[in-house]
């Protein structure tokens, strides 16, 4: 969809015979001038006739690269894909307004045409005539204007479908281009924040050297003081209560639930011993 468009607003501006050249500039990489030359089979100074016209309605977007070796610039193209969409859209817009005259002009004007030469006139041009061909001398006969009228609001139709969808394409094609401008954006915050730190870091170190020129000492680095986790005002009613006092609390709970377990220990030992003396005196007795 979107090369269709493309070929024909470059068609509108370098003829039909050249419309192939944007599907050579509709690439993410811009293309030597040299390869478009080699692939449309014109010579390169044609091309770059070609390109120059583009670029004065603002469709391409070109640089250029020194060639190391030879020492001559070699230029490098694309289609800007949304001015080339936006161009489009404008120039639809305008055969639109086009046809909405004819429309009306058709619907409320009469018109004449002579059947041998084939030739239209107004009704102002036809009385001017007084109704008769200068060419052939015949009669001018009232033109129906309702085969033409079907004719002009199908083209109106196909040009307001077409509106349409280029401007869904040109939506999509503009969120590409936002996308874009925040990440380049980005990258040039993230640059400079870089730059900043480098600069700041070289001007310590430069201040450092002089310092150590001029016998300066370098002030020692004061460590900074701990936080605390509370605030300096406390609401009236409010009981700190600190880490230390915390661990002391968790140490004391630990200390009685120890105790606790030992002194059921010695409970049950006692008991244990108490049962097995009482069964040793049972068994002397018998034996008597």
């Amino acid at each position: 969809m979107v090369e269709n468009f493309l070929r024909e607003a470059v068609s509108l501006v370098l003829g039909r015979q050249f419309e192939e050249i944007a599907k050579l500039l509709n690439s993410k990489k811009p293309v030597n001038e040299f390869l478009i030359a080699k692939k449309l089979d014109i010579t390169i100074n044609q091309t770059r006739n070609l390109l120059y016209k583009l670029s004065d309605y603002g469709l391409v977007i070109s640089n250029r690269k020194k060639d190391k070796k030879k020492g001559w610039y070699t230029y490098f193209w694309r289609l800007d894909i949304l001015k080339t969409l936006e161009f489009l859209k404008t120039n639809l817009f305008k055969r639109k307004e086009q046809l909405d005259n004819q429309i009306k002009s058709r619907e409320s004007k009469k018109f004449y045409v002579c059947e041998r030469c084939g030739l239209e006139y107004s009704e102002e041009n036809a009385l001017l005539h007084d109704f008769t061909c200068e060419e052939c001398g015949e009669v001018f006969t009232l033109k129906d204007n309702s085969k033409v009228l079907k004719g002009l609001k199908r083209q109106l139709d196909k040009i307001h479908q077409e509106i349409k969808e280029i401007a869904v394409e040109v939506d999509k094609e503009q969120e590409k281009v936002d996308k874009i401008k925040e990440k380049e954006l980005e990258r040039e915050a993230i640059e400079k924040s870089e730059k900043r730190k480098a600069n700041a870091k070289e001007r310590k170190r430069l201040k450092a050297k002089e310092d150590r020129k001029n016998g300066i000492k370098p002030k020692p680095v004061k460590k900074k003081a701990r936080r605390s986790a509370y605030p300096k005002a406390y609401p009236k009613g409010h009981k700190r209560n600190s880490g230390a006092k915390k661990k002391k609390a968790k140490k004391a709970k630990k200390k009685l639930v120890k105790k606790k377990a030992g002194a059921k220990k010695k409970v049950v030992k006692k008991t244990k011993k108490k049962v097995s003396k009482k069964k040793v005196k049972g068994k002397s007795v018998k034996k008597k």
